[in-house]
């Protein structure tokens, strides 16, 4: 199956994904899901393992915890997990992308960014010089990051929202829409506003 992809998932983020993918070349999608049923959707996702070695795998999953584990089962099978890139976003030329990433159209990444496995970086958002992006984390539409911010694994940039520069977000925190964060965040937690606070 010349320029097959396996993508893991068939919702709205693996919809995009798809769309990525056939601008990539890949005139082959094979949608794999638990859940949605239509005539696209060829079988469970436990199936993946038929077509390692035949064709590529993308995990389209928005949530952050299940990405990865469906990143580490395929890892563990020795599958080629590969990155979407939308021909309309810019990526320098500096810049590192991890496996398994997908960097949405209209999305900037400037010079010395480091971008882990599994991380989504959404539709119109940015990230700056030489920022850290850890593996499955997610910049979701419309966020900015200034210069030389660090993002943890795992976590979640709401839509909208702006990263100060030399801010260092932990592992598993959850930036609200549209928050502006000023300071370093070292705790677990969900942080809103402006400038964004912890809530209960």
């Amino acid at each position: 199956m010349k320029n097959s992809i396996v993508m893991i998932g068939a919702g709205g983020h693996a919809n995009v994904c798809a769309e990525i993918a056939e601008l990539n070349g890949y005139d082959n999608i094979i949608f794999l899901d638990d859940s949605v049923r239509d005539a696209r959707v060829f079988g469970k996702t436990d199936c993946f393992s038929q077509f390692i070695g035949t064709a590529d795998f993308f995990v389209a999953i928005g949530d952050n915890a299940v990405r990865q584990r469906f990143f580490e089962r395929i890892t563990a099978e020795s599958g080629n997990i590969v990155s979407l890139i939308h021909p309309n976003a810019v990526v320098s030329k500096t810049a590192k992308i991890g496996k398994g990433t997908a960097i949405m159209a209209g999305a900037v990444i400037n010079a010395g960014a480091k971008i882990g496995n599994g991380v989504v970086i959404n539709t119109c958002s940015s990230v700056d010089h030489d920022c850290t992006i850890d593996d499955f984390a997610h910049i979701a539409v419309g966020a900015h990051l200034a210069g030389t911010v660090e993002v943890g694994k795992g976590a979640m940039v709401g839509a909208g929202a702006i990263i100060l520069n030399n801010v260092c977000i932990c592992d598993g925190v959850m930036i609200g829409a549209g928050a502006t964060v000023i300071r370093s965040i070292k705790e677990r937690g969900t942080y809103v506003g402006v400038p964004a606070r912890k809530i209960p």
